[in-house]
């Protein structure tokens, strides 16, 4: 047996994609294993998974397991445009900020960002940049990108979904939605899938596990066959058809085994919130001098505001990322794993830093 090349009780707050894989996904991982099964996704657990997310999503829903968040973006965000179009999306979308240019880079798309205070578009917000079709000096706008649970922690309702896709759909334009906190999302709102997706206008989906305890499995899901094209060829032209698809397939199908993956993301979003908590009863007994919260906590993230000085020291024991450096705005993850202690005694080092 392998001896582990890290102390494997070290956990931090910087991000979900830290924690490992989650011990009930590597069973399905080994159930899976032995013999063989047609590669490229001719396969059962492919065959089984095109099953379960139709009795999650729809009945004409198509599911392309793919590598990672960013292939998967490409891909979907692709698969609704032609070469002219451009998406409008947040500032802070990770298709905008985190992905190096990919979507424009890989499949010369463009991306039209809006400013946004909570990480959501509006309908008014989309009209920003939604403009200008006929005009050959102008990309196209012909897509909507959102993220749910978004970048910074907050949760679209389906209300606020079917707004956006409702406008979207009146101008011609696709509406693409990054799910890669899905789960997290899904617990949030204590609903269905389909009620904040397929239920309310979302036309093609990032389906995410890689941050809820799977090891680099994401999916594209096609909701509308209709507007999104082509996954087929898209999904191997840009590098993300796997071989052993059996292995990504299995991954996602453990997730909702014994609603593994609402209680991967309900144990996530409640450790956020047990960090949120403690901290606020610290700042109002006067015991957190300095600290402040910039975001509200309805997932698994928890943004505050505290001396960059005080942020390097705290950082040097409990490991997390700053935000935004120039406000001095952090970020603080849970995960699936993250324990009752992990919290508290992150909760104890920041009150030490706090009145050094």
């Amino acid at each position: 047996m392998s001896t582990p090349l890290h102390d494997p009780t070290w956990r931090g707050f910087a991000s979900d994609n830290y924690a490992g894989v989650h011990p009930e996904v590597l069973e399905a991982l080994a159930a899976a294993n032995g013999g063989h099964q047609v590669a490229y996704g001719e396969d059962a657990y492919t065959a089984r998974l095109q099953d379960v997310m139709r009795e999650q999503l729809g009945a004409e829903v198509e599911t392309f397991p793919v590598f990672n968040g960013t292939g998967a973006n490409v891909i979907g965000l692709t698969s609704v445009l032609p070469r002219w179009g451009a998406v409008v999306c947040t500032d802070t979308a990770h298709i905008h900020t985190d992905e190096a240019g990919a979507p424009e880079r890989v499949t010369g798309l463009k991306l039209l960002p809006v400013a946004t205070p909570d990480g959501k578009l509006t309908p008014e917000l989309v009209e920003r940049e939604a403009w200008g079709w006929g005009d050959e000096h102008r990309a196209q706008p012909l897509a909507v990108s959102l993220t749910q649970s978004t970048e910074v922690g907050t949760v679209y309702t389906p209300d606020e979904i079917r707004a956006v896709a409702e406008h979207a759909h009146a101008h011609g334009m696709a509406v693409h939605l990054d799910g890669a906190r899905i789960w997290n999302a899904a617990a949030a709102l204590d609903l269905p899938f389909a009620a904040f997706t397929s239920d309310v206008g979302v036309d093609v989906l990032t389906f995410g596990g890689t941050k809820n305890g799977l090891l680099g499995t994401e999916a594209v899901v096609v909701l509308d066959p209709a507007r999104a094209t082509g996954l087929v060829y898209l999904r191997k032209l840009t590098m993300q058809l796997t071989s052993k698809m059996r292995f990504a397939s299995a991954q996602l199908l453990a997730l909702f085994d014994d609603d593994l993956g609402l209680r991967s993301a309900r144990h996530a979003n409640a450790m956020a919130a047990r960090l949120r908590t403690a901290l606020e009863a610290g700042v109002a007994g006067g015991t957190l001098p300095g600290l402040t919260f910039t975001r509200p906590t309805q997932a698994n993230a928890v943004f505050a505001s505290l001396a960059a000085t005080v942020a390097d020291r705290i950082r040097e024991r409990v490991r997390f990322y700053d935000w935004d450096r120039t406000r001095s705005e952090v970020r603080w993850m849970a995960a699936w794993d993250t324990t009752e202690a992990d919290v508290d005694h992150f909760v104890a080092v920041i009150g030490e830093e706090l009145t050094r």
